[in-house]
């Protein structure tokens, strides 16, 4: 969408908002709920988006009317500061244009910013538009190997010439243009020290692939560029995460989606990613038992809530991964691996289990 037509949605929402005022009428924002009871998981799709539940948010009803002016100077903030200038802004930023005590009272508009993250959040599902559509970004937590040439902000980036750091990816990666893709897959892995590891063997070079990786849960950009690489280029891709009921949720947010972020699931989600490891299979065949990490009671129970999802309850090889996890009372690292080697992990455990193919859907 261009830049003309995203202010032209905004434009759009503060005119029906005018005339719903002039007209006598209390002004009322109306969207689609976000929360645990709307959302669905489209079994056909395969991913998390939001049901049908609608909600609405009024001036004149003291229970809505802070969040409704929220909302609506969060808009009016990026229309003006951001759409017509071209310019970005951190989530951070936003808060601190919009944070500012509303006239003739002592109440300021924003305390938190958690609450002008909402607000943007809740403008997605009124508008449509995305939040780096609406030329908001958050923090950098990524990097990027591999035979790709990017362009970026016009700039010319060749991710296989960056050293042992790699490309840092941005947090808005629809921007980014992909000028040339030599890979025959993506590996993505939730650790940084693993991506020094193979980064450092070169294992990008020697096995044709591009390694991406972030510090823990996968942000939004890094989820984006995935899909845009998946679907643009039709890599496979590959995820490694520690063997444990959060690495699990971890891989199912990249496939299935986000229960926060089930309104931007379009966007987000790769129905077709495997997960190549670490499994308690590998504990096993490994013989990783001595460096299980016992679990913990949150562990156990964060095990029982993950097992009853849906995207879960009915794949009966994760069930099996949960079960057990559940028997053996433990979770593994990945760099449990490197008791094998240091280079273990570059040299047989990934090159073997992607010849053979030994992947979790």
């Amino acid at each position: 969408m261009t830049k003309s037509n995203q202010k032209e949605v905004l434009e759009n929402l503060g005119k029906k908002l005018v005339d719903q005022v002039k007209k006598g009428k209390n002004p009322e924002i109306v969207f689609r709920l976000r929360n645990l009871t709307n959302i669905i998981y489209d079994k056909k799709t395969r991913t998390l988006k939001l049901g049908d539940k609608t909600s609405s948010r009024s001036f004149f009803n003291l229970a809505h009317a802070k969040k409704f002016l929220q909302t609506v100077e969060v808009a009016s903030v990026i229309k003006k500061e951001l759409l017509e200038s071209g310019k970005h802004e951190h989530l951070r930023g936003v808060f601190y244009m919009t944070k500012r005590t509303i006239p003739k009272t002592n109440v300021n508009l924003v305390d938190e910013q958690t609450e002008t993250d909402k607000a943007i959040e809740d403008l997605e599902v009124i508008t449509g538009l995305s939040r780096e559509e609406l030329h908001v970004s958050a923090n950098k937590m990524g990097s990027m190997v591999g035979n790709v040439i990017l362009g970026d902000s016009g700039d010319v980036i060749d991710c296989s010439k960056l050293g042992k750091g790699g490309y840092s990816i941005p947090s808005i990666t629809d921007e980014l243009e992909l000028k040339k893709v030599s890979a025959k897959y993506v590996l993505y892995m939730e650790k940084a020290a693993i991506f020094e590891r193979l980064n450092e063997d070169k294992f990008w070079q020697k096995n044709n692939c591009i390694l991406v990786t972030s510090q823990g849960q996968t942000t939004r950009g890094i989820r984006r560029l995935l899909q845009r690489l998946a679907e643009e280029e039709s890599l496979p891709i590959y995820v490694l995460c520690d063997g444990d009921v959060y690495g699990a949720y971890i891989y199912s947010v990249v496939k299935y989606g986000s229960i926060a972020l089930a309104h931007a699931s379009e966007r987000l989600t790769i129905p077709s990613v495997k997960y190549i490891g670490i499994t308690m299979d590998d504990v096993i065949k490994y013989d990783l038992k001595r460096h299980l990490i016992k679990l913990t009671e949150q562990d156990i129970a964060r095990i029982k809530q993950v097992t009853e999802y849906d995207w879960f309850k009915d794949n009966k090889e994760w069930q099996r991964q949960f079960k057990i996890m559940k028997e053996l009372n433990g979770k593994v690292e990945i760099q449990s691996l490197s008791a094998k080697g240091i280079s273990f992990i570059s040299e047989h455990y990934l090159p073997e289990k992607i010849k053979n193919k030994e992947f979790l859907e």
